[in-house]
């Protein structure tokens, strides 16, 4: 492989750590671009190989919200275990058929969602619902097969959806709701990576050095995240649910 190449990767790949680590979405950033400088490679062989430095920064980015922000361990093991095996299952599924038809729906889905997050100015500034501990166990089980089966199916995004899912069904505040999302999000990437190895589908000698810049944006990112709070995040979540937004559009629009 030219070094040029695999620099250019290297960059997407930090880039796609901070932007992740703050509110998710990192997905957005280097799987494009994988897709277009390794035109030679199987479109799962890439699906594969960029969860390894997903892994990565992810990890380093949950290093420091751990440092700064209460967890609840207890929902999060419970959603962790099963985030594990619906985004195992999804990445199953996805080497068998097309996913494709997902896409219009996404469409519509994150148009209301940056319409509802620019209009409502105190989403996801403060906790706001008391939840009892069924309706926590019930809604956390929903969000980690929903969130968990789509990043093992289709992937871009998943951070954000997470956050969202925080927020809206747990009552989570932005900066609760990235870091809690980050500590699931590492069960759902392990998941599909299980899948993607026993498959032979990653690539190292590219997965490593991306994993590196990765994580090195995670963990710049977080730390900004954790310095600037709400007010912050809640704009680059907006930047990223619209970046998103355009992704699925031009490949629904143009039959990408």
């Amino acid at each position: 492989m030219e070094t040029s190449i695999l620099l250019f990767l290297c960059i997407a790949s930090f880039s796609a750590g901070f932007v992740d680590a703050i509110v998710g979405g990192g997905g957005l950033i280097q799987t494009p671009v994988a897709l277009i400088l390794l035109p030679n490679q199987a479109v799962s062989s890439i699906i594969g190989t960029l969860k390894i430095p997903a892994f990565s920064g992810t990890s380093f980015a949950a290093s420091q919200y751990l440092k700064k922000v209460d967890m609840n361990w207890k929902l999060l093991i419970l959603m962790s275990v099963i985030a594990f095996a619906s985004a195992f299952t999804g990445s199953t599924l996805l080497t068998y058929v097309s996913n494709d038809f997902m896409k219009p729906l996404l469409l519509v889905v994150l148009s209301l969602l940056a319409v509802y997050t620019f209009v409502k100015k105190n989403f996801g500034q403060h906790q706001e619902k008391a939840l009892s501990l069924k309706q926590q166990i019930t809604y956390a089980v929903i969000i980690s097969l929903a969130v968990g089966f789509y990043d093992g199916f289709i992937g871009p995004g998943t951070g954000s959806f997470f956050v969202v899912a925080f927020i809206s069904l747990l009552g989570f505040d932005f900066l609760h709701a990235s870091a809690n999302a980050k500590m699931v999000n590492l069960a759902t990437n392990f998941g599909s990576i299980c899948l993607f190895i026993l498959k032979g589908k990653i690539i190292w000698a590219i997965a490593i050095p991306m994993a590196v810049c990765n994580a090195l944006g995670g963990f710049i990112g977080a730390k900004l995240a954790i310095a600037k709070g709400n007010g912050f995040i809640r704009i680059f979540f907006l930047i990223v649910v619209i970046g998103t937004l355009i992704r699925f559009g031009y490949d629904v629009f143009t039959g990408k």
